[in-house]
Parts: structure tokens; C-alpha cells; sequence
């Protein structure tokens, strides 16, 4: 199975690609649009800003290949938000347009600090194969400070101040707003089950 690491160019790629290993797969991190659509698997990090990510995207003329993609999508953390149509951040920057939503700010009117790092638990209301052998209420670990609002695409949710989408899928894509690849074996799990999908 051809396993590709979106290189995004702002990103700790690494510890993915080790966390794949890990699990007995191997994977590649690459921008080669041609290396993507034969891909079985891709998985877009989440490290740096909605802007920078996009501007190589569009550089690269990945943007629509992506969203048109056909075989099992992860994004994660910032990879997750730029599968919507638009982010906050950046005073604003248009993503891919996958999902018909937008990715905000996590808290405006708190006294909750940001980013938002650390240890939290994710909830989930139906079973899933992306939370095989997953307990309800798993800690995973997360940095950030933009979330996806819950609604339509929204496989389960974590509070820090307000709910938010933890885990988000729409067809083909699915997003996971913590970072697997620093979740211990909890996190190794999900891995696990995306690339069994």
C-alpha cells in the first residue's frame, strides 16, 4: 500500500512517518502531484498556518487535486481546517473546499488560554471504524487554536471552553483536530484503523 505524507513544507513530518512505521507501513512524504493520485492513502499534517499551507498548495497546484481525491484522506490539526472552504486564521485565507464550512477561532470571550495544549478526551456518539478498539471518552493529545464548529460532519466532539469537532469525516475525508502521532497508543490505534480503511 503506497502511504503518502502531504509535504506541506511548514510541518514535523517525522514523527508521522515514524508513527506509520511503527504500525508495520511504510510511507513517503512527498508533494509530487503524480506520487498523490496513486497514492492509496494520503495524510495531510498539521504544523504551521492556514496561509503558508495554502500558498504552497496553490504553488504546487495541488488544491484541486485533493479535493478530488478518491481514496481515504486524514487531515490533521491543520490539515483537518484547511479541508474546509475557509479559515479565520491569517486574518482570513481560503482553503480547499472540501467541507461547506468554515474553520474559527476557538475562544473569543474566554479566560481559557491559547493555544489550547495538551491532554483531552474525545467523545463520540456511534460507532466507527476509525474508533475501533478506542474507549469512549480517549485522551488525545492536541495543540491548537482554530477549530471546526460541530455540525454535519462531526464524528465526535471535545470541549476546551465550547465543544468542538474532533473528528470530522465527510465521505472519502476524514480530520482528526489532535495529533495521533503524539497520542501514545491511543493515537497509534486511530492511525491504525484509518490505514485499515
Amino acid at each position: 500500500m503506497t502511504i503518502v505524507i502531504l509535504n506541506t513544507g511548514c510541518a514535523n513530518l517525522t514523527s508521522i512517518r515514524i508513527a506509520i512505521k511503527r504500525l508495520g507501513y511504510i510511507s513517503q512524504i512527498t508533494s509530487n502531484p503524480d506520487l498523490l493520485l496513486k497514492s492509496k492513502k494520503l495524510i495531510i499534517p498539521g504544523v504551521g498556518t492556514a496561509e503558508a499551507v495554502m500558498n504552497i498548495l496553490h504553488q504546487k497546484n495541488l488544491v484541486d487535486i485533493i479535493k478530488n481525491m478518491k481514496q481515504p484522506v486524514l487531515g490533521i490539526c491543520l490539515g483537518m481546517q484547511i479541508l474546509c472552504r475557509f479559515s479565520e486564521e491569517c486574518n482570513g485565507t481560503q482553503t480547499i473546499g472540501v467541507l461547506n464550512n468554515n474553520s474559527t477561532i476557538l475562544l473569543k470571550n474566554t479566560n481559557l488560554s491559547l493555544p489550547h495544549v495538551g491532554w483531552n478526551c474525545i467523545s463520540f456518539n456511534k460507532p466507527h471504524q476509525l474508533f475501533k478498539n478506542i474507549k469512549q471518552e480517549s485522551r488525545f493529545y492536541f495543540v491548537h487554536s482554530y477549530i471546526i464548529p460541530i455540525g454535519t460532519y462531526t464524528l465526535a466532539t471535545s470541549n476546551y471552553g465550547i465543544p468542538f469537532s474532533s473528528v470530522i469525516q465527510k465521505n472519502n475525508f476524514f480530520g482528526v483536530q489532535f495529533h495521533p502521532e503524539k497520542s501514545g497508543d491511543i493515537g497509534s490505534q486511530l492511525l491504525k484503523n484509518f490505514l485499515e480503511i
